[in-house]
Order: structure tokens, then sequence, then C-alpha cells
């Protein structure tokens, strides 16, 4: 049985691992812009009614919940001055 002393050199990441070179700024960019396209066209965008029917939904929802915070701040408050005030 030899041994050899020599190593053989690991192999480069393939994955863009650690040492991996990377490609430029502007390559990753153009991919990136690339990506964003490609998902926004597998989105399902709303028709109009049903864009206006999900913002009024959404407007009285936060209108209503607006309204009880407000309601129990005042409570609170009436609660706390005669307590302590």
């Amino acid at each position: 049985m030899t041994q050899t002393s020599e190593r053989t050199p690991a192999p480069s990441p393939a994955g863009g691992g650690r040492g991996a070179k990377r490609p430029g700024v502007g390559s990753r960019v153009s991919t990136y812009n690339r990506q964003v396209v490609a998902e926004l066209r597998k989105v399902i965008w709303p028709t109009r009614n049903e864009l206006v029917t999900y913002a009024v939904v959404t407007l009285v929802f936060v209108t209503a919940m607006v309204a009880l915070v407000s309601l129990y701040d005042f409570l609170f408050t009436k609660g706390v001055l005669s307590i302590f005030g």
C-alpha cells in the first residue's frame, strides 16, 4: 500500500455556497426583475367589483375597530378618573 501525500483539490460548491463565484450585480438585478415579473403574472387580480367589495369591507371593519377602541378608551378614562380623580 502506497500513500501519496498529494491531495485532490476540493470541488467547488455547486449551489453557490462558500467559495463559489457570484454573478455580477447587473446580472443579479436582471434575474431578480425577471423573477418578479414571472411571479406577478401568476397573480389572479381581482375584478373591479371584487376590489370595491374588498375595499368597503375593509373600511367598515377598520371603522368598527376604531369605534370599539375609542369606546374602551372612553370607559377606561372615566373609570380611572372616578377612582383616582
